[in-house]
């Protein structure tokens, strides 16, 4: 599978390689460092009543994500990065090698957490995080810092994390409103 993934990664290095995205990716990527976009957006969203419930089910996922993904996962699977298999690309590399593990990715998986989220509680916001939660997956694929299958578990779990937080926000939301008006 790695030698599979690997072509992958090398033929979207040899094919959209150019000084422009060698200059815009990087900066692409930065947004999913350490989920701190996502999560000063919602901290933002949790600061106005009217997004509040948006910004908890936003907390909510990444908590959830940082736990399953980054704590458990990377750890249980242990995948080296594809730049450990490949190291002659490391000359070429545009970003820092990484010292943590390659599967999930994080980066897609705190990117599409909190989008996923935005496009469930409010399309207007949604839209333009699925298309940043997209650019910064493929980011790290241009980047050679993960293997495609990291990328799309990390897509794919984030989307199940989202819906998930934002049933689970709905469900305390609604136990808050029937105690409330129970009282």
């Amino acid at each position: 599978m790695n030698q599979a993934e690997l072509k992958i990664l090398d033929y979207i290095h040899t094919h959209f390689s150019c000084r422009f995205l060698d200059a815009v990716m990087p900066i692409i990527t930065k947004f999913g460092d350490g989920g701190i976009f996502w999560i000063a957006a919602a901290v933002l969203f949790i600061i106005f009543k009217k997004t509040r419930k948006t910004g908890i089910s936003m907390g909510a996922a990444l908590l959830i994500g940082l736990i399953i993904g980054n704590l458990i996962l990377k750890n249980a699977v242990a995948r080296i990065r594809p730049y450990d298999l490949n190291p002659a690309i490391l000359p070429d590399m545009l970003i820092k090698p990484l010292s943590d593990f390659s599967f999930p990715s994080g980066h897609t998986l705190a990117s599409f957490e909190a989008a996923v989220v935005l496009l469930i509680r409010d399309r207007r916001f949604g839209i333009p995080a699925i298309v940043l939660a997209v650019l910064i997956a493929f980011s790290r694929l241009y980047l050679y810092v993960h293997y495609p299958t990291d990328v799309l578990a990390g897509a794919v779990l984030g989307t199940f994390i989202a819906f998930f937080a934002c049933k689970a926000v709905d469900l305390c939301y609604k136990k808050i409103s029937d105690k409330n008006n129970s009282q």
